[in-house]
């Protein structure tokens, strides 16, 4: 049970939280995309959300701002995550766009609001779940698929909200969060994707 409760926090780790949106999205959209193209899109999705993010961490670690990966200071926080609001601006002025993919383009901008929120709690010193930011944001977005698409993803659901609940154990069980952290982390993932469904649903 502990290593299940551990292994949470690193399979559902908010860096994932992106891509596997991505992933999710062109997995379930009904409408044609050629493959190529969607390759190309999840490649330099990864590449700017995943890949540059974890370089840029271990650039961090090795000049000692950061000592974990799932930077349990909150003064750790403040570089990666403006960082990674200029990977997301990036995403959306380069690689997405909201006429052609306005559910993945409209996502990513509930994505740089939750972010662009944690980067201001951590400059007050307040701390949040930025695991249950990630898995928020994705559970809010793929009930949104379901609805403007008309599918039954049902199991895609209970699945992230079972990992919303074993993330959130894996969270208090470490003592890496406080409830209210947790319960904090849940809205500022959820509230954005909530907000942006009026531009796109």
């Amino acid at each position: 049970m502990r290593v299940l409760v551990k292994s949470a926090s690193y399979i559902f780790h908010p860096l994932w939280m992106p891509f596997a949106g991505s992933l999710f999205y062109f997995l379930v959209t009904p409408r044609f995309f050629p493959e190529p193209l969607v390759k190309a899109k999840l490649l330099a999705i990864a590449i700017t959300t995943l890949f540059i993010p974890i370089v840029f961490y271990f650039l961090l670690k090795n000049l000692g701002k950061a000592q974990s990966p799932f930077l349990s200071d909150v003064n750790e926080r403040l570089w990666p995550l403006f960082f990674y609001i200029l990977l997301l601006g990036l995403n959306l002025y380069q690689i997405l766009n909201a006429y052609n993919y306005p559910a993945l383009y409209y996502f990513f901008v509930g994505i740089l609001f939750s972010i662009l929120t944690s980067y201001i709690l951590a400059l007050l010193k307040l701390k949040i779940s930025l695991h249950m930011v990630g898995l928020a944001g994705i559970f809010m977005f793929v009930i949104s698929l379901s609805i403007f698409f008309s599918l039954n993803l049902v199991f895609s659901i209970v699945f992230l909200i079972i990992a919303l609940g074993l993330t959130a154990t894996s969270r208090l069980y470490f003592k890496a969060h406080t409830g209210a952290e947790i319960v904090l982390g849940f809205f500022v993932g959820l509230l954005p994707q909530l907000i942006v469904l009026n531009y796109w649903l």
